[in-house]
C-alpha cells in the first residue's frame, strides 16, 4: 500500500536548471531528476544498455540521452527511442509541494 510517506524530498524546484539532469540517490536507487518543458520528471539514472549514469547525458524534447552509446529514453515512460538500448528504465512519480520536489521510488509509474 502506498501513501504520502513514500514521497521523499530530493531538492528545491529552484535548484533544477531547465534541461540539466540532477542525480540523487533514494533508498539506494540512483535517480535522475529533470526539469524540462514546464514539468519535472524522475527516471532511473542507470542506462538499461550499459551501466552508465543518464544524468551525465543531454536532455531534449522530453528525452534523456545516454552519453556513451547515444540511446535516448522518454522521461515520461522510460522507453528507449532506439538502439542500442532495447529495455526501458523505470520512471518514478514526482510531486511538487511549494518549492519542494518530491519523488517516490517505492512505486514505478
Amino acid at each position: 500500500m502506498s501513501g504520502p510517506a513514500d514521497f521523499v524530498r530530493v531538492c528545491a524546484l529552484g535548484e533544477l536548471e531547465e534541461g540539466t539532469p540532477k542525480r540523487v540517490e533514494l533508498d539506494g536507487t540512483p535517480v535522475s531528476v529533470v526539469r524540462t518543458e514546464g514539468e519535472v520528471f524522475a527516471i532511473n539514472d542507470i542506462c538499461s544498455h550499459a551501466n552508465v549514469s543518464l544524468s551525465e547525458g543531454e536532455v531534449e524534447d522530453c528525452m534523456i540521452e545516454c552519453w556513451l552509446h547515444g540511446s535516448s529514453f522518454d522521461l515520461r515512460t522510460g522507453k528507449p527511442s532506439g538502439l542500442p538500448a532495447t529495455r526501458p528504465v523505470p520512471v518514478y512519480p514526482v510531486k511538487i509541494e511549494g518549492d519542494d520536489v518530491l519523488v517516490s521510488v517505492t512505486q514505478e509509474s
